[in-house]
This record gives structure tokens, sequence and C-alpha cells, in this order.
């Protein structure tokens, strides 16, 4: 069964780090592009983050490049968003996502499926 898993979240103060992770089973994911994506309150959900399959390519949102990178652990089936010099306007339920790319002609690639979201807070 194809499922992925975020975790890592929690409650940090502006300027501190947190690393989420996102567990895929039921497929290989180094055959699939993996998008972070966040949805704060009463906001659209937006592309954060990808790592393309093949080349390694990554790609970031303007909003966080800089402060975040993707990175992928092949053997563990994992791909990871360390996120640096958090902000409040990071607040947000952070999402991980098999898409078939990262990027289309109209800007991120489309999710196939969805993990169930790990909740980010920068707060002091």
């Amino acid at each position: 069964q194809l499922q992925l898993v975020e975790s890592g979240g929690g409650l940090v103060q502006p300027g501190g780090s947190l690393r989420l992770s996102c567990a895929a089973s039921g497929f290989t994911s180094d055959y699939y592009a993996i998008g972070w994506f966040r949805q704060a309150p009463g906001k659209e959900r937006e592309g954060v983050s990808c790592s393309s399959r093949g080349d390694g390519s990554t790609y970031y949102a303007d909003s966080v490049k800089g402060r975040f990178t993707i990175s992928r652990d092949n053997a563990k089936n994992t791909v990871y968003l360390q996120m640096n010099s958090l902000k409040p306007e990071d607040t947000a339920v952070y999402y991980c996502a098999r898409m078939d790319r990262c990027m289309d002609l109209t800007g991120w690639g489309r999710a196939r499926n969805w993990g169930q979201g790990t909740q980010v807070t920068v707060s002091s």
C-alpha cells in the first residue's frame, strides 16, 4: 500500500530550526519527484520545495530559498526538509507529496499522492 508519512513538526521559536521527514512506503521514492507543500490557516496550499527524480535537481519557493534544504536518503526511502532561520510566517501544516515532476508549464507539478501532514508552529 502506497503511503507517505511526515514527521518532525513542532513548536519552535523564530530563528530556530526543524527537520521534517517524509517516509515513503509501497513505492520506490527515487523513481518519483517528491515535493513539500504547506498550508497556513485561511490560505491555499503552496509549494515549498521539490526534489526531482534522476538528476537530483531541487526547487524552492522564493520565500524559503537560502533557509530550507531538501534532501533524499534513497536507502531509507525518505525525503527530508531542513528548515533553518524559521519565521512566524512559516507556520503551517506541511505535507509531502509524490509527483511525476517538480515543475510544469504553470508552476509546481501535480501531486499524485499526499501524506497526512505535520504541524509547524513558529512562535515566541
